[in-house]
């Protein structure tokens, strides 16, 4: 099995930045086999897609929302996935998952394509 834990979550002023990790554990295979991604849910609202990443990195996608302001990376020596988010704007207010799905080469940006998730971590934007 697979687990994920988020950190890196808090509260900050619009145009601020914040970097959210996603750190993997008890994994039964490689790290570069997890396809990953980061997804969000404001209250009220549903889940969303936010970004995705390749298991071996390099490939991104990203909901249009956040281009040009958030960044995915993941450091798979240190079995850890990456959310820079930049320029952070009210509307950003969520709480952030990361998800992970055992793939080598494509990305996913549908929640039904995931099959490990992560716990959540509060992430506020004050105008």
């Amino acid at each position: 099995q697979v687990q994920l834990v988020e950190s890196g979550g808090g509260s900050v002023q619009a145009g601020g930045s914040l970097r959210l990790s996603c750190a993997a554990s008890g994994r039964t295979f490689s790290t570069y086999a997890m396809a990953m991604g980061w997804f969000r849910q404001a209250p009220g609202k549903e889940r969303e897609f936010v970004a995705a990443i390749r298991g071996t990195g390099g490939s991104t996608s990203y909901t249009d929302s956040v281009k040009g302001r958030f960044t995915i990376s993941r450091d798979n020596a240190k079995n850890t996935l990456y959310l820079q988010m930049n320029n952070l704007k009210p509307e950003d207010t969520a709480v952030y998952y990361c998800a992970a799905r055992i793939a080598v080469g494509a990305l996913y940006s549908t929640q039904n394509d995931y099959k490990y998730w992560g716990q959540g971590t509060q992430v506020t934007v004050s105008a």
